[in-house]
């Protein structure tokens, strides 16, 4: 992104130019100036954008590094970027790839070829009655180790995401705002730790085969208790989504 209009672009995401006015309280000649002729505001202008939206300094004047290095890095809160929660997260992604002098807090070259960035979505899987399904677009990659993902578990990163678990019912094995990483090509029934769809609503539940075509559910809460589905009845809106390989948790 090496010109403002872009990073400004990216900031408000597919915003008209009155809507970045209206938010900077600026004349929306100031905004179609930039957007036109690619020019730089002023620095009261600058300082708002920046205070407004969070990013980094160096990259909203220059370009250089990536907007949210610490955000893109490390997962992050959602809620600390609220007002570009709907950023486009491949974007990020490639800032991260071409990112100049990447180092690591000891002041360490760090190759990202040897990371792999998994999409962070605006979903979370209900560990209790269900939680509807929601805005299903990325809001910032995490970053993974690439021979953890390949080697250990085996998986493809192009198949995983992660998505936040909401609720008691898996305590003390997953507990409310855990991050769980989901693998998407394990979607046939089987016995394991899985988020499932059932009708508009996601669930994380271990998962046990049944005879006759039916899936158990249950919780490691032990007060909630276990169901069954038949995941074989034509009007059954049933759906495995993934298999859980992974979860990250603040202490």
């Amino acid at each position: 992104m090496s010109s403002f209009k872009e990073r400004l672009q990216f900031l408000w995401g597919d915003a008209k130019p009155a809507q970045i006015a209206r938010d900077l309280n600026w004349s929306i000649s100031g905004v179609l100036r930039i957007f036109e002729k690619d020019t730089i505001p002023k620095a009261e202008t600058l300082v708002s954008i920046q205070k407004l939206k969070g990013c980094d300094w160096n990259w909203l004047m220059t370009g250089e590094g990536v907007p949210f290095p610490k955000e893109a890095a490390a997962g992050g809160n959602q809620e600390l970027h609220e007002p570009v929660a709907g950023y486009n997260a491949k974007w990020i992604a490639q800032s991260i790839q071409t990112a100049p002098g990447v180092r690591d807090t000891l002041g360490n070259p760090v190759d990202l070829s040897e990371f792999v960035f998994i999409p962070r979505y605006n979903v979370r899987a209900s560990a209790g009655n269900g939680f509807p399904v929601g805005n299903e677009e990325p809001l910032f990659p995490m970053a993974f180790r690439r021979f953890w993902i390949e080697h250990y578990l085996n998986a493809d990163p192009k198949d995983l995401s992660v998505i936040k678990v909401r609720g008691d019912s898996m305590e003390p094995v997953l507990c409310n705002n855990d991050n769980i990483l989901v693998n998407h090509a394990k979607r046939k029934p089987g016995n394991g730790l899985f988020v499932v769809r059932i009708g508009g609503e996601l669930v994380v539940k271990y998962t046990q085969i049944m005879p006759g075509s039916k899936l158990l559910l249950k919780s490691a809460n032990e007060i909630y208790e276990p169901f069954e589905l038949d995941v074989a009845e034509p009007d059954a809106d049933v759906e495995i989504v993934g298999r859980v390989e992974w979860f990250g948790r603040q202490v």
